[in-house]
């Protein structure tokens, strides 16, 4: 059942507004071609609906590693998080589904590019050093990629990302921030970058992540882009993503407790504008980010990629979920590793997927109970599973204030995907504009 991709053919964008309700709706109307492939994924009538499939192969055949190639790495080259002559070199050299080969070709070209960061920084060169330690760091994170947790090699490389990155954001201007909020025993860890240099409260945006996020990616996915249009920008790693789950804290149904631990450190700084605060999540972001919201009022306006109001049918249908065993059988080690991966996350046996659906009752949220302005976004490719589409309808009628918003970004311009992460200037336009026009009322 893995691997299964959306043939998306003959796209043409069609905008339609709702002005009476409020509601903006951007939908990619698909053609014929692409209705009949939508159909073949119809989630309500029990098929399946692979939320890594791409439409399009980038470089790799296997669904999973092409997937986070595509969106997770390439899509970063905006932010410069790679090089593209040092992917493409790198993926070269990558077996197709090896999970071991994917880990030490992205640990030799982190090490390369950590090398001449280091060179140009003994040297005074502090603009060469911060472009080649960005990228250093985040490529040691592309290396953590379908190691398990029971492999050493995990926490080594994590730590190592993390202190490259910390290295690297001093050399930003104004500085990219480490910090850790103290949390049930442990801390939350995150950076921070100001909008400005000095402590003039600005506009915020929190940008939490979903369920294989480091806060490293969120830092490459929108921070650039939060800067240039006048916002602080603020990640975290929550329990369940990072190496939090090593510490006992895996994913839990009220993630809005420890999101009010990160609005409590959001708004204890003298340069955030308490009224101008908005939290954007992707993937299970989508359903922690509105959570959180609804019991926390300090945030203004939230935004989701997509909005998960419940986690539970979702999961129920993905395809690691339901596998039989001759198909678990056949899996890449790539593939398996990540599916094991996210078990360890949400506490669940790493050879019992199945397990996944379970473990997700109760993420949920109550649109009725959002009061600020909230905006959807979604790939057209996500948007054909029939559930995703009434998760986004559910919270677009539950929802009370009139400034609510669904964007489809359409698969002729590269932005279909799951998170859409192939495609951030285009989330980064759409975002930022709704977010001025939200923060002018």
């Amino acid at each position: 059942m893995h691997g299964r991709n959306l043939s998306v053919v003959g796209m043409m964008l069609l905008c339609v507004v709702f002005t009476g309700a409020g509601i903006g709706i951007c939908r990619a109307e698909s053609s014929k071609a692409a209705a009949q492939d939508n159909e073949a994924h119809d989630t309500e009538t029990g098929k399946l609906f692979d939320a890594h499939g791409t439409g399009i192969r980038y470089h790799f055949h296997d669904t999973d590693m092409d997937f986070n190639f595509g969106s997770l790495v390439l899509g970063s080259t905006v932010n410069h998080g790679v090089e593209i002559g040092e992917a493409f070199y790198t993926a070269s050299q990558i077996k197709d589904g090896d999970a071991a080969s994917w880990q030490e070709e992205w640990y030799k070209m982190a090490q390369r590019a950590e090398a001449r960061g280091e060179g140009s920084l003994a040297a005074g060169q502090r603009l060469s050093a911060r472009d080649q330690l960005l990228r250093a760091a985040y490529y040691y994170r592309f290396s953590l990629l379908s190691i398990l947790p029971t492999d050493p090699r995990l926490e080594e490389r994590a730590r190592k990302s993390r202190n490259l990155m910390q290295k690297a954001g001093a050399l930003i201007d104004p500085p990219l921030e480490y910090f850790e909020i103290p949390f049930e025993g442990t801390v939350l860890p995150g950076f921070f970058r100001k909008a400005a240099p000095g402590t003039r409260p600005a506009k915020t945006l929190i940008m939490i992540g979903g369920g294989e996020t480091f806060a490293e990616d969120l830092f490459f996915y929108i921070a650039p882009q939060a800067y240039d249009r006048g916002y602080n920008f603020m990640t975290v790693d929550l329990p369940g993503q990072g190496i939090l789950p090593m510490e006992g804290k895996i994913f839990r149904p009220d993630m809005y407790v420890p999101m009010k631990a990160v609005v409590d450190y959001a708004l204890s700084r003298p340069d955030v504008d308490s009224a101008r605060l908005a939290a954007f999540g992707y993937s299970g972001g989508g359903g922690f980010v509105p959570q959180a919201a609804m019991h926390d009022p300090r945030i203004k306006a939230i935004a989701m990629s997509s909005g998960v109001v419940d986690a539970y049918p979702l999961f129920s249908t993905m395809p690691a979920v339901v596998a039989s065993p001759e198909e678990v059988a056949a899996w890449t080690s790539f593939h398996r590793n990540i599916v094991k991966a996210i078990c360890w996350r949400w506490g669940v046996p790493m050879d019992k997927p199945s397990g996944l659906a379970a473990a997700n009752k109760g993420f949920t949220f109550d649109p009725a109970g959002i009061g600020v302005p909230v905006l959807l976004i979604v790939g057209e490719g996500e948007y054909q599973s029939d559930e995703v589409r009434r998760q986004q309808q559910v919270i677009l009628e539950g929802v009370a204030n009139p400034m609510k918003k669904l964007v489809v970004t359409p698969a002729n311009e590269g932005a279909s995907n799951h998170c859409i992460m192939e495609n951030r200037s285009l989330v980064s336009q759409v975002l930022f504009d709704w977010l001025d026009e939200a923060f002018k009322k």
